[in-house]
């Protein structure tokens, strides 16, 4: 991944130094499996303990072998004696490049999970302030009825907890190594080898593999990664279109310094949740990718390999990335809760018009008779402008059944904004 969305924390993980070293922490659990069977002499064992590996020069063997694993070995067993040759007994290149992939992964898995807990608690924050502040709810972009700014981010938080429950699965799901040789059949390294080394390791054994580990739990894990930021360009779309300046209700934060376009001085654009957005289409052709790689030619090839070498490291560092940016944005998101009422008002009532065919219906009009009374006096209002409270009150047919009063409690607020607490009760966020 570009430099320009690595964060360190995530790009450590998916250095080469990092790789090589997970590597190597594997071969020497499988020696120390080994060891405890008497197959290796503990006196060689102690001499193995401090084995250490240089990514550069696993690189410059890498040259002369053209075999990463093959370089990996040798730069290892030049940083101790004779006792080099129990490294990778038998093992196959994929017991060891799995193994360390599912442990970089759950690594990896887990900073995103803590970035996903960093959302969480932000969303918390955010629906109790403005749990009670209205606004207008849209469908198709258009006036619907009117909800609070809180409970818009209320499903934002819903969708957040959900996606830290499913990101937890697909890493548990990765807690699986295989150290079972060629094939999977475990001819040259008994099952006992492969568990006591996996248990060291934190990982459990596949129940079965073949020479790698099956691909749908990659696949598992890069989805899950393409649905969390699916909703972070969902959230990141609804704040670009706050930010439009005909809505102008919310917009990311400006800094003092900082400039939106470098010819319109006014200009104070959505760019960051914009990059969400477009990072999230990179997020959706990795999975894609993913879901490619699950098939194999029998019990392996390597055509997933290279893949996983930009898809896996690239869809975590961009998604961190993308958690990063959207905390910060969210964080200090600039709301103009004036500027909600006033949209609200701005279709003259017509946001009201189920709340006055429902009050008709309960006063005994036939369902379908008043809603086309009802749409009559919006379309009417649409069209000139009218007042539409105003325009039902001086249809005798409306105010004969619900009266000054019955109107005017079909336009109030209050109904809108009392009942959105059952979803903060059952978000378990319970509010006075």
């Amino acid at each position: 991944m570009i430099e320009r969305y690595t964060l360190p924390e995530m790009g450590r993980l998916w250095s080469d130094q990092y790789r090589y070293d997970q590597w190597l922490r594997v071969e020497l659990a499988v020696c120390e499996a080994w060891t405890a069977t008497g197959a290796i002499p503990s006196e060689d064992m102690e001499r193995l303990r401090p084995a250490t590996v240089s990514a550069e020069r696993v690189a410059e063997i890498e040259r002369e072998t053209d075999h990463d694993v093959i370089a990996f070995l040798r730069a290892a067993g030049e940083s101790v004696g004779p006792e080099r040759r129990w490294l990778h007994l038998g093992l196959t290149s994929s017991d060891v490049v799995d193994t360390a992939l599912s442990i970089t992964l759950v690594d990896a898995g887990e900073l995103l999970c803590g970035q996903l807990e960093r959302l969480e608690t932000i969303l918390v924050d955010l629906a109790l302030r403005y749990k009670d502040t209205p606004t207008i709810g849209r469908t198709h972009g258009v006036h619907a009825e009117p909800t609070t700014f809180g409970y818009k981010l209320l499903v934002w938080l819903d969708e957040t907890r959900r996606n830290l429950r499913r990101l937890s699965a697909a890493i548990e799901e990765l807690r699986t190594g295989k150290l079972s040789g060629a094939v999977g059949t475990h001819a040259n390294v008994p099952p006992e080898i492969e568990e006591h080394a996996l248990s060291a390791l934190g990982l459990r054994p596949a129940l079965v593999a073949t020479q790698v580990l099956g691909r749908d739990l990659h696949a598992q894990f890069l989805n899950t990664l393409a649905v969390i930021g699916a909703c972070l360009e969902k959230y990141a779309t609804e704040v670009r279109h706050l930010q439009r300046t005909e809505v102008r209700e919310a917009e990311q934060p400006f800094g003092e310094r900082q400039q939106g376009s470098s010819a319109m001085p006014h200009k104070r654009n959505p760019e960051k949740m914009e990059r969400v957005a477009g990072l999230a289409r990179m997020l959706r052709g990795y999975a894609t990718t993913g879901l490619e790689n699950v098939a194999l030619w029998h019990e392996r090839d390597i055509s997933h390999s290279s893949t996983e070498r930009i898809t896996l490291p690239g869809a975590c560092t961009l998604l961190y990335y993308m958690l990063h940016l959207m905390i910060d944005n969210l964080r200090d998101l600039r709301v103009y809760p004036e500027k909600m009422l006033q949209n609200l008002e701005l279709t003259h009532g017509l946001v009201y018009s189920q709340r006055v065919l429902l009050s008709l219906v309960d006063a005994g009009i036939d369902r379908q008779e008043a809603y086309k009374l009802v749409q009559g006096h919006a379309m009417r209002s649409w069209e000139t402008g009218a007042d539409f409270r105003q325009l039902l009150s001086e249809d005798e047919r409306v105010s004969k059944v619900l009266g000054h009063e019955g109107l005017a409690e079909a336009f109030s607020l209050e109904p809108h904004l009392r009942h959105v607490s059952a979803g903060y009760a059952r978000m378990g966020l319970e509010t006075e």
